[in-house]
């Protein structure tokens, strides 16, 4: 297996003695994506792409890569993408509005992997959607996450599920884990306008235990702010948030006073101030 990481800080896979091809990449002043395989390949070789998919851009420079690939004739093709966009648009609430995920996905397919490795997307929405694909779960991350808050505080926080869309995919995180007990919670929102509007827990009194909100995305962070509120009014104990895929688009400082750790992993970026983040080279060595 080779291995072409078209983006330089991440580099998520590879055992000893992996070889990486050497290429480099720049964008055209009109915007165009550009990339030079600087060595010769095999027709017969076997390449796997990592990559970071945040803009039409990384998809514009994967694109761009299949064909260089191609070029030199090398065909037998993996993808390797943690973080699958337009996963939270998986579904049209609002006529005129685009199935998102299905755009990205009839995009990747038919680039014609024989595999795509992506790690817990959004919904089950994503994965049927996508031709050869294999689904990494977040329980690996979320076990070290539970590991490093036992070594560092000595507890054993419980899992809270953000919202009803979770309670599926924390149930069985929690059963994987040999945890019995996961809070359930909610959010109401206005379809119209996506606005949310109100927050419930669904438990009378936490007695001063510590909670671990557990979720895949966190973008502006206002759900886990007012999650938090309300596990505070239930009696909560110290806070911890782990997201699978930390945008972050408001930064962290409005979340910091809530939760006494935050954890992501490097699916998007590599993070360092107020975050602890798990690099994907450390969890596959789990997978």
């Amino acid at each position: 297996m080779k291995y072409l990481n078209l983006h330089k800080d991440f580099t998520p896979l590879g055992e000893a003695g992996a070889i990486y091809i050497e290429h480099e990449t720049f964008t055209f002043s009109g915007g165009e994506p550009h990339i030079k395989i600087k060595e010769e390949l095999e027709n017969n070789d076997v390449v796997t792409i990592t990559t970071r998919m945040n803009s039409w851009d990384d998809l514009g420079a994967l694109a761009v890569a299949i064909s260089a690939l191609h070029e030199l004739r090398v065909y037998h093709l993996y993808l390797y993408m943690p973080y699958f966009p337009g996963g939270r648009q998986d579904r049209v609430m609002v006529s005129g509005e685009p199935l998102t995920v299905k755009v990205y996905a009839d995009i990747i397919n038919d680039m014609g992997f024989s595999g795509v490795t992506i790690f817990d997307p959004h919904s089950d929405v994503t994965a049927v959607l996508i031709d050869e694909v294999k689904v990494n779960t977040n329980h690996n991350f979320i076990h070290s996450v539970l590991e490093t808050i036992e070594r560092s505080d000595n507890v054993f926080p419980i899992l809270v599920s953000p919202d009803a869309g979770a309670n599926k995919k924390v149930g069985a995180l929690a059963k994987a884990l040999g945890r019995d007990t996961v809070i359930k919670c909610d959010k109401t929102r206005e379809v119209s306008t996506g606005k949310i509007t109100d927050f419930d827990v669904y438990k009378d009194d936490i007695k001063g235990q510590p909670c671990i909100i557990v979720d895949d995305i966190c973008d502006g962070g206002g759900t886990f702010v007012g999650i938090a509120q309300e596990l505070k009014e239930k009696n909560a104990g110290d806070l911890y948030l782990a997201v699978s895929h930390g945008t972050f688009s408001k930064g962290v400082s409005h979340l910091q006073p809530y939760f006494k750790a935050i954890f992501t992993t490097d699916s998007i970026r590599n993070l360092t101030d107020g975050v602890l983040t798990f690099s994907h080279e450390e969890l596959e060595r789990n997978f």
